[in-house]
C-alpha cells in the first residue's frame, strides 16, 4: 500500500488492475493480438485509465487509486503510474471479494465515496466519473453503476458499504449488471444509471478501439468527449505500422491511419 496524503474528502476512484505480463494479462485478446501484445495493451489501458481519473478531477474532486494483483506486484505499477496515484494491493479469492476490500479499505480511509472502475475501457470519458462523483456527492444514500455492453459494469460507486450488492454475482458473464441491479432493489438502494460504454477485452471491442482512436468513428451516442487514452492510441499506431495488426483485425487498408501507412 502506498500512502500518498490522498484528499480524503473526495470521492475515491480505484482501477482494478492487474501487472501486465504475457500470457497472463490480457489473453482473451490473443488472437488476434500475441501474448506480448496484450500484455503491453494492458499497460497502456492502466495507464489511459488513470489519465481520465486525473482528468476528471479538473471538473470534480476525486482521489485516483489503483488496487492492484498479484501479491508482490507493486514494483510493476511504481514503474508505469504517475505519482500522486494511491496503491493497494487486493488479492481475494474471486473478482466480488477484491471488489469489497477495495471499497472497504477506501471507506475506512474516510473517503466519504468510493468506487471500482474497470481496467479495460481506455476512451471512457472523464465526463462520466466527474457525473459519479457529483452524484455521490449529493445528500441521501444511493449506488451509482456504468453498465458495460457485455452486461457487465465498469464502474460501481457507493457512499456506504453494501456488501449485498456482490452477492450471489455471475461474475464474468452478461448477467453481472442486471443481478448488480436487483441486489440494489432488494435493499431499497436507489441507483443512478451512467451512459452504457464498451470493455476492450475481446477482437470485436478492439476493433471498437481502433474505431475510435485511429478511424475516428465515436462510439455510441454519449455526448461526451471520451478519454484521451494516448498511450493506447500510440501502440495501435506502431502495431499497425510494424506489424501486421490491420490483417489480423480483418481491417480494410482505407480504414488504417495514414500516419501508419506513411509509417510503413
Amino acid at each position: 500500500m502506498t500512502d500518498l496524503r490522498e484528499d480524503l474528502r473526495a470521492c475515491a476512484i480505484a482501477v482494478m488492475a492487474k501487472a501486465s505480463a504475457a500470457g497472463r494479462t490480457k489473453t482473451r485478446l490473443c488472437p488476434p493480438l500475441d501474448p506480448r501484445e496484450a500484455a503491453a495493451f494492458n499497460t497502456a489501458f492502466i495507464q489511459d485509465i488513470v489519465g481520465n481519473i486525473l482528468a476528471a478531477g479538473h471538473m470534480t474532486p476525486v482521489t485516483p487509486y489503483v488496487a492492484y494483483g498479484p501479491a508482490g506486484a507493486a514494483h510493476f505499477f511504481d514503474a508505469v503510474l504517475p505519482p500522486g496515484v494511491g496503491r493497494m494491493e487486493a488479492v481475494a479469492p474471486d473478482f466480488g471479494a477484491c471488489l469489497t476490500m477495495t471499497l472497504a479499505h477506501l471507506f475506512a480511509s474516510g473517503h466519504p465515496a468510493a468506487a471500482v472502475l474497470n481496467a479495460d475501457s481506455p476512451t471512457l470519458p472523464p465526463a462520466l466519473l466527474a457525473e459519479l462523483a457529483h452524484v455521490l456527492a449529493q445528500p441521501g444514500d444511493r449506488a451509482v453503476l456504468g453498465p458495460s455492453t457485455d452486461g457487465g459494469y465498469y464502474v460501481l460507486g457507493l457512499k456506504a458499504p453494501h456488501w449485498h450488492l456482490f452477492a450471489d454475482i455471475d461474475w464474468s458473464t452478461e448477467r453481472v449488471f442486471a443481478q448488480t441491479m436487483a441486489r440494489a432493489t432488494e435493499i431499497g438502494l436507489p441507483v443512478h444509471v451512467l451512459p452504457t460504454w464498451y470493455d476492450v477485452d475481446d477482437a470485436h471491442a478492439l476493433r471498437l478501439l481502433h474505431g475510435e482512436l485511429i478511424a475516428g468513428i465515436p462510439f455510441g451516442p454519449a455526448p461526451h468527449a471520451r478519454g484521451d487514452a494516448r498511450n493506447s492510441t500510440n501502440l495501435l499506431r506502431r502495431l499497425l505500422a510494424h506489424a501486421d495488426l490491420a490483417e489480423r483485425l480483418g481491417l480494410p487498408v482505407a480504414d488504417t491511419d495514414p500516419l501508419c501507412r506513411r509509417a510503413s
